[in-house]
């Protein structure tokens, strides 16, 4: 077991240095192994050291669809899914990293592979989608009661204002950003006890 133990810590060591090392002909030759181990769980990242704060704060929000024995489709209502996210960390001396970032880091994930079109042009893509996917089930699934065999997420993202300068004018004042609401495809559940 304590071989085991060691093999596998030393395969991750050695599978995250070559996803975080400059670009080498072993870390290109590996490159679809590494990527399998590193995403989505390991990502490194250097946002530590410079910081890319966001600009608009988004509403990530869920609903079911279920057909029902008579062959009736029953479509369930909005669950607020950033709300709950928001709720764990709110008086949370030591909120979790997961409660903080997962949906968020997520859903950029998805902008960055499937773009506004949702269609997924890689396998990152189709595994960013899933886990998705994945992460909305699961927190609904915990929540609310029932099955369902599908899930639709919409995404409602708000602008936030630029601060006031010294001088008290509003720098973004002559174009504020519109809201945008984007719905996304209903996508199928796999069965995994919901």
């Amino acid at each position: 077991m304590t071989v085991l133990f060691l093999a596998t810590a030393l395969v991750h060591v050695l599978l995250v240095f070559l996803h975080v090392a400059p670009t080498n002909p072993i870390s290109r030759q590996y490159s679809r192994q590494v990527n399998a181990w590193v995403f989505p769980l390991f990502e490194q990242n250097w946002r530590l050291f410079a910081p890319d704060p966001e600009s608009v704060n988004r509403q990530i929000s869920a609903r079911t669809l279920h057909t029902a024995p008579d062959g009736s489709t029953q479509v369930s209502g909005w669950f607020d899914l950033t709300a709950v996210d928001n709720s764990s960390v709110r008086h949370n001396a030591f909120p979790s990293h997961t409660a903080q970032n997962m949906l968020r880091r997520a859903w950029s994930s998805y902008l960055e592979t499937h773009g506004g079109d949702d269609l997924p042009r890689s396998q990152r893509a189709l595994m960013i989608q899933q886990y998705l996917t994945n992460i909305a089930s699961d927190r609904v699934t915990t929540r609310r009661h029932g099955t369902f065999e599908s899930i639709q997420l919409r995404v409602i993202t708000v602008p936030i204002a630029a601060p006031e300068t010294p001088n008290g004018t509003d720098p973004s004042a002559a174009a504020p950003k519109p809201v945008e609401t984007r719905y996304l495809p209903w996508w199928k559940v796999h069965a995994h006890g919901n």
